[in-house]
């Protein structure tokens, strides 16, 4: 095994959009695992559009980065070394490590990847945070009933596609925003959406809600922000509920714009408006993981993504993540030699050089 290892760290706390001087590649040496620890040789390894904030100084739900930190994330990898009687050498797993090729990680902290069920990326999308994020999210916040309407932002993202598979499969029309022709094309064909929304094609969001929500809106599981949301804020139907998960168009702000003053159009529905976060259901990880895994199984569950091959370079790393900060509701998954964006929103920040495949 080779004694060294390279791992991306926060160079400089980026000022609206990060460039390449925020981040920089280091090796160091491969740590040896202690006491209920395993030693992992990363494969895979997830950019999530929350750490863009992670980069931000200033109180957060995830503690920021200081200046020189590495950068960490989910992963999947193979267990090198253990010293823990839970995992043995070979074992697949999956938790949060550094962003690098091996990582030390707490027994107690990961969980076993099966790649009967999947293949090891989908255990950072659909399997992993993102499809845990959207299991909560719609079904304890946004309580979707038989016959209502979802209407669902950033939705060929990791979490929003999964989002509005599961209002399918409660029985609900599902409504879609996303940012090419080709996402419409997937969430319609491929996923059953009833109806998507290319938001680059128009301008107009509150004419084409009208037409693709008839009915008005009774859930709206929010991953964007913006000009979407303000579409959607008049279109919510009595006692409409919207699941506040993400707000990428606003994550390189330096300053958060104020706009047009929305709450009002939450009065006369009684609207209910909550945020999430997925540690808040930590507890109850595995019965989500058990039903996500046997949707999959069963193929009620689609999940898709987006490989780049390559060894790790400075240059392309930054631009693939790059994009990804910019980009509305997306995972990535950087391993060692390969990249995999999960699912289909645009990237604007990488890590791995080597030609994109869809």
């Amino acid at each position: 095994m080779q004694e060294t290892t390279r791992e991306w760290h926060l160079a400089e706390r980026p000022q609206g959009e990060p460039d390449t001087d925020c981040f920089e590649l280091q090796e160091t040496d491969i740590p040896e695992p202690t006491t209920g620890e395993l030693l992992v040789r990363v494969n895979y390894l997830s950019v999530d559009p929350y750490m863009r904030g992670r980069m931000r100084e200033g109180e957060s739900y995830a503690k920021p980065w200081e200046v020189g930190d590495v950068l960490k994330g989910g992963i999947v990898g193979e267990v090198v070394t253990s010293n823990s009687d839970q995992y043995s050498e070979g074992d697949l797993v999956t938790g949060e490590g550094r962003w690098g090729e091996y990582s030390i990680l707490d027994a107690d902290d990961v969980a076993p990847v099966d790649p009967s069920v999947a293949d090891l990326p989908a255990y950072l999308g659909t399997l992993g945070m993102p499809g845990r994020t959207a299991y909560f999210g719609l079904l304890e916040v946004g309580e979707p009933k038989p016959g209502e309407t979802v209407v669902v932002s950033g939705a060929a993202g990791a979490v929003g596609s999964v989002v509005g598979q599961i209002a399918k499969l409660n029985g609900c029309r599902v409504v879609g925003f996303a940012g090419s022709d080709e996402k419409i094309e997937w969430l319609t064909e491929d996923l059953g959406f009833d109806a998507a929304i290319n938001y680059k094609s128009t301008d107009e969001y509150d004419e084409a809600l009208s037409e693709a929500a008839p009915d008005g809106v009774d859930v709206y599981f929010d991953n964007v922000g913006g000009p979407i949301t303000d579409a959607v804020f008049p279109k919510l139907n009595l006692d409409g509920r919207v699941a506040v998960c993400g707000q990428i168009a606003h994550y390189n702000d330096e300053t958060v714009p104020t706009g047009p003053r929305k709450l009002p159009q939450i009065i006369a529905p009684r609207a209910r408006v909550q945020g999430l976060l997925v540690s808040d259901y930590a507890s109850r990880f595995g019965k989500a993981s058990e039903q996500l895994g046997a949707w999959v199984a069963s193929g009620e569950l689609t999940h898709r993504e987006t490989i780049v091959d390559g060894i790790i370079s400075y240059q392309s790393q930054f631009q693939v993540r790059y994009d990804l900060m910019a980009a509305a509701s997306i995972v990535a998954v950087v391993p060692v030699a390969i990249l995999v964006v999960v699912a289909q929103e645009k990237i604007v920040s990488g890590l791995t050089s080597g030609a994109l495949k869809e």
